[in-house]
């Protein structure tokens, strides 16, 4: 069985890292037989490379990388193939793709939006702000805007995305926009899996908001994608194919259309 490699970005913010392990013990009880190990790219120990090598000394031969990220920007396209490819000589190793787009993360979402405070008897009289991290990559953007569109047909009054960081609008302007549109209640849903530094800052941008989500975390449906992606990666390989999953990925925009489209 290959072994499971949770890759995060990191932080300085101790929050970030322990919030990591708290997914990754989730991921580990739905799965007891499996091995799932965490490598950070900064700020954290272990280091991707340190555990890599961890496990080529033990022996270890197979391994499914998965990025802890929701878009596929620049961490995912660069840093981590780029670490990967530094791995110890006698290592297999297959990326899977990133989280998002899922059906299962705007579960996660509204699960974080219910805990604050809403109901689903609130969803037509509610505007919600997607607040992602930000990007500095086009496809990434468009994939959070998609997510937008798309999440807004599930029944809410309406959706507008936001950034914290290299886009706008920002955090605040969304929620001035969704009052200006006339609707009842407006909340805010981050998108982004750790707390830190950028989700801090879309929390100061939400204090004219009526409700704050908390990060999706170590939530039920969180656990379960990174399953569904390293299964997706291992059903490849028992068909034969040297594709990875990332290399076999659709344009993010097209998926997110595709996968959210099945909530609605």
């Amino acid at each position: 069985m290959s072994v499971l490699l949770v890759i995060a970005h990191g932080s300085r913010d101790p929050r970030h890292a322990a919030t990591v392990h708290a997914l990754v013990e989730r991921v580990r009880s739905l799965r007891p037989g499996l091995r799932v190990e965490t490598g950070f790219l900064d700020f954290n120990i272990p280091s991707v490379q340190g555990v890599l090598e961890s496990l080529a000394a033990e022996g270890v031969r197979d391994v499914v990388a998965l990025p802890l990220l929701l878009t596929r920007a620049f961490h995912a396209k660069a840093d981590i193939p780029a670490v990967l490819r530094d791995a110890p000589r006698g290592l297999r190793i297959h990326q899977a793709d990133v989280l998002g787009p899922s059906p299962l993360l705007l579960s996660a979402l509204e699960r974080r939006l219910y805990e604050a405070g809403l109901s689903p008897a609130d969803k037509s009289r509610t505007g919600v702000v997607l607040a992602s991290a930000g990007s500095t990559d086009p496809e990434a953007i468009a994939v959070i805007a998609a997510i937008a569109r798309e999440w807004r047909h599930t029944g809410w009054c309406a959706v507008r995305p936001a950034f914290a960081s290299a886009s706008l609008p920002r955090t605040e302007d969304a929620v001035r926009e969704l009052r200006a549109l006339g609707c009842e209640k407006v909340a805010v849903a981050p998108y982004v899996l750790a707390p830190g530094f950028l989700p801090d800052r879309i929390a100061r941008g939400a204090q004219e908001a009526d409700v704050l989500a908390e990060v999706l975390g170590e939530a039920p449906e969180v656990a379960e994608l990174l399953m569904e992606r390293y299964d997706e990666v291992v059903s490849l390989g028992a068909r034969g194919t040297a594709r990875t999953a990332t290399t076999a990925q659709q344009p993010q925009d097209d998926t997110a259309r595709h996968l959210l489209r099945r909530t609605a």
